[in-house]
Formats: C-alpha cells, structure tokens, sequence
C-alpha cells in the first residue's frame, strides 16, 4: 500500500515507523527540515521538506499512486486542506485527519465532512480518544487499560503484578484448574521492557504489566483473582481543565451519578468556560501545583488524582504531591515524553499516559485493510491487539489452530460466535463470522491483513 503522512512530529513518525516495518511504501512530508531529517536518518522511508497543502508537493509523495493520505500536522486547517486537494487533484480513496478544534466537530460544522463538502473519511480527535483511554482507566480501577473488543464482549486488560497478587509464581496452567470456569486468556507480559509470550508454564512474576483477555461479565471477578479490588472512585480530582479533562469530566458525569468531580484550570476564562460546559462539577481557577489551591480542592480526599495539563514535568509533580497528601489514592499522568516511564516507579505514579500512542491506536484502526477492526498499540507500536473477522475465503476458515500455520509470534486470545465469548484451545476449529481477537509482532501484520483481508481487500 502507497501511503502519504503529512506531519513529522512525534503521532506521524511513529505511524511511518510503524506502516514502514509493515512493508508498505511511505513518504512523510513536513516543513521542518530537522524532522524529515530524523526520520530519513531511521526509517525506510521517503522524506520530504516542504508543505503538504502545495500540490507539487503532494505530487513528489506520489499522491497519483497513493492509496491512503494521513494528515496529522499541528494545524487542523491544514489538515483538512490537505485532505481536499487529496480527493479534488488526486483521488485518494481514504482520507485521514487529526482534527482538535471542538468548532470543527461539535454542531452543525461537523456536517461539514463529506464528499460534497471536505471529503475526509476518517476524523481523529485526539483529546476525545486520551479522554476515553482515561475513562476505560477509571470504569476498571484495578486495571492499568481497559480496551473494549467484539462489540464489547472482550475486554483487553493490562494489569499491574503486584507483590501481594494471590496469583504470584503461579504457573498459568495451574490458573486454568484453579479457575475453570474464567473466560480469558493470559498472552504476553512486560518484563524488564520487552513483551514476552506467556506459555503454560511461565509463572507471573513481581513487577510483570500482564495482558489478557477476558469476557466482559467477567472483568470484576477477574480483577479480584489478580488482587485488584479497587473500586470506582467516588472523588475525582482533575488537574488541567483543557479539552481532554473537559471530555473526561462529561464523561464522567454521564456515566458516574455519584462521583464527585472537580476541575483546577489556571486560565481564569478557560474555567469559567467549562464551568458552563459542566452540570455538576466544580471548577476552581488556580495552579494545580500551588498547597492552597489543592486545599481548597481537597486534595487531602481525592481517590484518584489526574494531572491532565499540556506540561509534563506539572503533570509529574502534580502526582508526586498528590501521592504525599492525605489517604492513598491513584495517581495518573500524562506525558508526552518517553523517558519519564523510568521514573514512573520511584515517583510511585500509578499511571503514565502517552497521548500520542493512543492516538496512533486510533489511527491504525483505520489503516489495516479488510476485516481488522479494534487495534491496541502496545511499546510504541511494536506489537498490537487486534480482532478481525473469518470470511469466506479466508486462509483460517474450517482449519484448528494447531494446523493454521499462523507466525510464531501471533497469538490467538479469544473468539467470539455468536455472541459466545470461546477462549480456543490447540484443537479449536475457525467458523464463517467468528470474530477472532489476537496479539500479534508488528512484522507479521502484513501477513494477518492478507489472512483475514481477502473478502474486502
């Protein structure tokens, strides 16, 4: 596949990096000549300086031949500038763009995108998806993530091993007879920063980031199994009132009756503005990092702290001072640079988020062919959750597992037939419509698009 990226920042080198290691051709273009440089440095690709809404520009990325443009530069105009000349001049079938402003998604300008007037196929708002990928965090406490798969009969956890886990140095065949009638299925782990796949008897060890999956119906009992009995924090305290803790809150205030929120936003109009966007969360104008401010929050009560703002050393030290004050509580973050996840244990911050890899997430849901649906991006792409379907043509249809020839490092989680979660075991037989959710090595996902994209390619 021909694919265009216009942005070279930190969502678009990770897309190329990602779509590059796949076998698909790339060009990246972008103004900043020291971007393209890094990633003319590092990838197989083909970078070029200069802007993307020039037409002679989209021309030498080989916009003639493109099967896919992805427009992911910092300004939401350009983007879909970008995404018009791609259709008008070039007739690229799919069209991607990461929009941000809430003017160009909410209301009647949201009506905007189609054929006849801004032809983009796919919008990507990345604070709306951190802010769902936070939510997911807080409906399952006791989990690091919480990913929806197969219309929500599948639940993706990652979920921290802990010393006191009932489950410590247990070999997982043991699990399957200690628990026969749980519905998931353990498939790799995080140890020492690299993933490795879980055979039946690996045992779980101290400081392991598990993930598995599991039937929805589930997802409690389950937690509760690993020693995760946390409950859905009832005071919620968000440090940064900016357009993800806005989603957040909404989201938090549809769908928690009983929680109460509050919001610390340091732009006395952007809190007077969210304050009118909110029902039942109040907003206090200040530093999220000065004592006084967070005493008249009532930071010393707060359950679960989140430090939501565009600053990621604010983000830490919000954590770290919440940490300190008051009962234990769950403290989030985000940062955009990688480099604090070293720290993330000795600051004793629960969870780091990284806006751009959940972006990303999003954005390669769109870029597989055929039957791949929900993708989870898991250490910076280099491995990803996925689900497809079995068609008719498909290479899995009415063979087992044992005999399917599927790639070392792919490994099937669950299925799901007819709205009954199956956890497959060696003999299991693939049927039309199974919806198949797996755990696969970023090189091998050209090899499961051509397994499971026949029908649709």
């Amino acid at each position: 596949m021909n694919v265009i990226i216009c942005g070279a920042g930190k969502v678009g080198f990770s897309i190329s990096k990602q779509l590059a290691a796949q076998g698909h051709s790339i060009s990246v273009i972008d103004q900043s000549s020291e971007d393209i440089k890094k990633i003319n440095d590092t990838q197989d690709v083909k970078g070029i300086v200069g802007r993307a809404t020039l037409p002679s520009v989209l021309e030498n990325a080989g916009a003639e031949k493109a099967d896919m443009i992805i427009a992911v530069t910092k300004n939401d105009e350009t983007n879909m500038i970008v995404c018009q000349l791609a259709s008008s001049l070039f007739n690229i079938s799919k069209k991607i763009a990461r929009i941000r402003s809430k003017e160009f998604l909410e209301g009647k300008w949201s009506k905007l995108y189609n054929k006849s007037n801004i032809p983009i196929d796919v919008i990507i708002s990345p604070e709306m998806e951190v802010a769902k990928s936070l939510f997911r965090r807080l409906e399952a406490p006791g989990a690091l993530d919480c990913v929806p798969f197969a219309n929500n009969k599948l639940k993706m956890l990652e979920i921290s091993i802990e010393k006191n886990c009932p489950i410590l140095n247990t070999p997982l065949k043991n699990l399957t007879e200690k628990f026969p009638d749980f519905k998931s299925n353990i498939l790799g782990a995080v140890r020492k920063d690299k993933l490795v796949f879980l055979k039946k008897n690996d045992k779980l060890l101290e400081g392991d980031k598990v993930y598995l999956v599991v039937s929805s119906d589930q997802l409690n009992p389950l937690l509760t199994a690993f020693g995760h009995d946390e409950k859905i924090s009832k005071k919620i305290l968000i440090i940064g009132g900016g357009n993800i803790g806005l989603n957040l809150a909404k989201m938090l205030e549809n769908n928690f009756k009983d929680t109460r929120i509050k919001i610390i936003e340091k732009n006395k109009q952007r809190a007077e503005e969210i304050a009118g966007d909110l029902s039942s969360s109040i907003v206090i104008n200040g530093d999220g990092l000065d004592e006084e401010i967070l005493k008249e929050a009532n930071i010393d009560e707060s359950e679960t702290v989140l430090a939501l703002t565009n600053d990621d050393e604010n983000n830490i030290m919000a954590c770290v001072l919440a940490e300190k004050s008051g009962k234990k509580k769950r403290t989030i973050a985000i940062v955009t640079k990688t480099n604090y996840n070293l720290l993330q244990s000795s600051l004793n911050i629960d969870d780091l988020v990284d806006p751009r890899m959940t972006t990303v997430s999003r954005i390669m849901e769109h870029v597989h062919r055929g039957t791949i649906g929900t993708v989870y991006s898991l250490l910076d792409g280099e491995y990803e959750f996925m689900e497809a379907e079995i068609l008719d043509k498909s290479d899995l249809l009415n063979k087992a597992i044992k005999d399917s020839e599927l790639p070392e490092h792919i490994r099937v989680g669950a299925v799901v037939r007819k709205d009954k979660v199956i956890i497959p075991r060696s003999d299991f037989t693939f049927e039309k419509n199974d919806l198949v959710v797996f755990l696969a090595k970023r090189e091998h996902l050209k090899e499961v698009e051509n397994i499971f994209s026949v029908a649709s390619a």
